[in-house]
């Protein structure tokens, strides 16, 4: 007998696909921070830890949504120029004043919200192709803030983030820097929304089967809008953040989140098809990829070098789950 009689039975813990995934970038995260402690000692304290946490955190609020889009099989590449539009609209609407913080603050976040709005009415009724329709938007967005703007010469360019907005970013709370704590919030609220909600169940299964989803009776149309929508109000969350943290708007300040978001949502295990992932996981995947980003400058690898590594990274990572997918 393979068991003795009364024995309590054995069990076997084990972690899904999604749990592995999950497991493998926060691994990835752990390794990063030892092999940098190698070649620069103390890359593993707690201030490093903190500092590439904090970088995580405006990779980890883009990311959040584009985690959402790309659940339904879509991708936002309307980022770079919506950030961007964000953290200029911020500071000429805002004028630096406090007493307008919170009118410029509902504008940009508004702003982002109809961009997506747009955007996902394109795919969703009109059925362009997500990546011609947010490449496309990226494109007028680009043209009206450098319109707008006069290429950032106009006088109310040139003013700072309201203090409020500077202080909400750059303050501390518990030893932890406040931005930390925007993103832990965001963490738990976009974790508890696709987890525990029924809006979050409606957005895995149109990932899955969008066909079937509608035949269920889910309005495929209304919610694949929403979740663009929640996109660009992320977008437009991490363009305020920025420019509450560094003070000012700057052009080009949004280009590198497009490849970091879709980088993160990678590393972090989301099935690039839709249906399967979790925003855990993206969260992981942003400190991994801050993480590594730390550590390639840490050698002094050249710009060139760290591109062809982080495409080599994503494009495995690809390959493995796509063969993970086949085989479940």
């Amino acid at each position: 007998m393979s068991e003795a009689i009364g024995a309590a039975p054995v069990r076997r813990f084990a972690l899904d696909a999604d749990g592995r995934r999950v497991a493998f970038a926060v691994l990835a995260a752990a390794a990063l921070f030892a092999v940098g402690d190698l070649v620069h000692p103390g890359f593993a304290g707690a201030a490093s830890i903190e500092a590439v946490a904090l970088n995580a955190s405006f990779v980890g609020l883009v990311a959040a949504g584009q985690c959402f889009v790309v659940l339904v099989g879509g991708i936002d590449l309307s980022i770079p120029w919506v950030l961007n539009g964000a953290a200029i609209l911020l500071v000429t609407a805002s004028l630096g004043q406090n007493a307008r913080a919170g009118f410029a603050v509902a504008l940009t976040l508004g702003m982002g919200a109809l961009v997506g709005f747009v955007n996902g009415f394109g795919i969703a009724v009109l059925a362009v192709p997500a990546v011609v329709m947010t490449l496309a938007m990226n494109g007028v967005m680009e043209g009206l803030t450098l319109g707008l703007s006069g290429g950032l010469t106009c006088g109310a360019c040139a003013s700072y983030a309201p203090p409020v907005v500077r202080a909400a970013v750059n303050g501390g709370f518990l030893g932890l820097p406040a931005a930390l704590w925007v993103w832990l919030f965001i963490i738990v609220a976009v974790t508890f929304v696709l987890g525990f909600t029924g809006f979050g169940r409606k957005t895995y299964a149109i990932g899955n089967n969008a066909l079937a989803s509608r035949l269920a009776g889910v309005n495929v149309r209304a919610i694949t809008i929403l979740l663009y929508m929640l996109s660009g109000m992320f977008s437009a969350l991490a363009g305020i953040m920025l420019v509450g943290f560094g003070g000012q708007a700057s052009l080009g300040m949004g280009t590198p989140f497009l490849f970091q978001s879709v980088a993160a949502v990678v590393i972090g295990g989301l099935d690039i098809l839709g249906g399967r992932g979790n925003y855990v996981g993206v969260a992981a995947g942003s400190m991994s990829l801050m993480a590594l980003i730390s550590v390639l400058l840490a050698v002094d690898m050249p710009e060139y070098g760290r591109s062809i590594l982080y495409g080599v990274v994503i494009l495995l990572l690809l390959l493995a789950y796509g063969r993970n997918r086949a085989a479940d």
